[in-house]
């Protein structure tokens, strides 16, 4: 069945799906997306000339399948902000490029209710040797605006893209993140009902990022319908209002952020589990003299159970299982806490908190438990335990990124931790 793209009257989501708050018991759908499928035809050895084609004409048929997309179904409805997310290689982009009409489905359906407007690979089409007023007017051109009307929005692409000083530049003396600024500023000129986004707000400082999210946040005041493809998963909960994962080309999960990000995340745990119990993935962050051997480490909730999904607030403990395989006199046992942008959040170790650990055996082992109120904000996490000498400069045993969990909260901080505070507002100045 060849893809279809046609306006929409009205559909009705499944479900699972979910509604985000605010839309109609009946909202319209802008995007229905009906089992959607897109392969990819991998040659194994293809021959470039036309002896290679005579000598082995059966070379260029051997190949492989990859299906980027298996048997996708969904909708998104007018005015949401819906994201996507999965891990690379997952059909996240090759899913956009079908809603823009890059790519054909080779089955399935999908049909739009409005003009589409995709920001992909911002600034493709720009000529580096032209000036940025230059490339605006050609670009305009491309969307169909007149020179005369780019030329009068010029001012304010220049002043939003904040490129003031560098008007007269060539673009090819320009950074790839000021070209995508540009191009970002000029895809937004566009008239369109859905907006399709994929990564491209990666590039450009924070103060940036949140110009480009304004725009998207007035785009959906005026009923407009985005569709954002990122790996950041703090703004898929924090913007979105459904979001869909992708895994190997096929829908994971959908529905409230929250929710789907939980997923993605719990799967991520559990695929890191399994190559540990293959004997892989941590070797290579581990080192010390072996006299001491972290054998395994946990979290605990208060009840006692083990968890790799802790609540903002709860009171837990970390374990670590330690063996000596030869005597050791005055252990140090530490961990070290970090974030997915890779801070330390929390360093502590046994001679810090003033414990005299003792002497051990060959033979002995020992439990190093560690207990705190969880105030690190929402987001991931890895834990490295390690033992070391009383001399703090010899290990034992470092065991990097042992353990990885997940912190969750009702609201997104952007901070490193949530600490719980109390604040007031009061009329006038306040006591003097």
């Amino acid at each position: 069945m060849s893809e279809t793209r046609t306006a929409l009257a009205r559909s009705d989501a499944p479900a699972e799906q979910g509604r985000p708050p605010g839309l109609p018991a009946e909202p319209e759908a802008a995007i229905a997306i009906a089992g959607v499928w897109k392969t990819f035809r991998l040659p194994h050895d293809r021959p470039y000339t036309l002896k290679q084609r005579i000598i082995h004409p059966r070379q260029s048929r051997a190949a492989t399948k990859l299906h980027a997309l298996k048997d996708v179904s969904f909708d998104v409805w007018t005015g949401e902000f819906f994201g996507i997310i999965g891990r690379n290689g997952s059909g996240k982009s090759t899913l956009l490029k079908c809603l823009a009409g890059i790519y054909e489905p080779d089955r399935g359906s999908i049909e739009e209710a409005g003009r589409v407007s995709p920001f992909i690979e911002l600034g493709v089409g720009f000529n580096p040797e032209l000036t940025a007023r230059d490339n605006i007017v050609v670009n305009a051109a491309l969307l169909g605006m007149p020179r005369s009307e780019a030329l009068e929005r010029f001012p304010e692409i220049i002043s939003f893209a904040e490129l003031e000083q560098f008007v007269d530049l060539k673009l090819k003396n320009y950074s790839s993140g000021m070209q995508v600024r540009l191009g970002f500023s000029a895809a937004i000129q566009s008239e369109a009902e859905i907006y399709l986004v994929d990564e491209v707000l990666a590039v450009g400082d924070a103060r940036f990022q949140e110009k480009c999210f304004d725009v998207f946040r007035s785009m959906k005041r005026e009923g407009k319908t985005v569709v954002y493809v990122t790996h950041d998963l703090a703004t898929v909960e924090r913007f979105c209002d459904r979001a869909l994962l992708l895994e190997r080309g096929e829908v994971a999960a959908i529905g409230e952020p929250r929710y789907v990000v939980r997923t993605y995340r719990q799967h991520d745990i559990e695929e890191a589990r399994g190559k540990n119990e293959r004997g892989r993935a941590m070797d290579a962050g581990r080192w010390g003299d072996g006299t001491a051997e972290i054998v395994e480490a946990w979290f605990e909730d208060s009840e006692g159970n083990r968890q790799d999904v802790l609540a903002q607030g709860e009171r837990v403990c970390m374990r670590a299982r330690i063996r000596f395989a030869a005597p050791m006199e005055s252990p140090i046992f530490g961990v070290i806490v970090r974030n997915e942008r890779a801070d330390d959040v929390l360093v502590t170790n046994t001679m810090y908190d003033g414990i005299e650990t003792g002497s051990f055996q060959a033979g002995e082992e020992a439990c190093y438990t560690l207990c705190f109120e969880v105030l690190f904000a929402d987001g991931a996490y890895s834990a490295s335990p390690a033992v070391a000498y009383q001399d703090a400069q010899r290990f034992a045993d470092w065991r990097e990124d042992l353990l990885t969990f997940s912190v969750r909260s009702d609201r997104y901080s952007g901070g490193v931790v949530d600490l719980p505070h109390r604040a007031s507002v009061e009329r006038g100045g306040g006591a003097g």
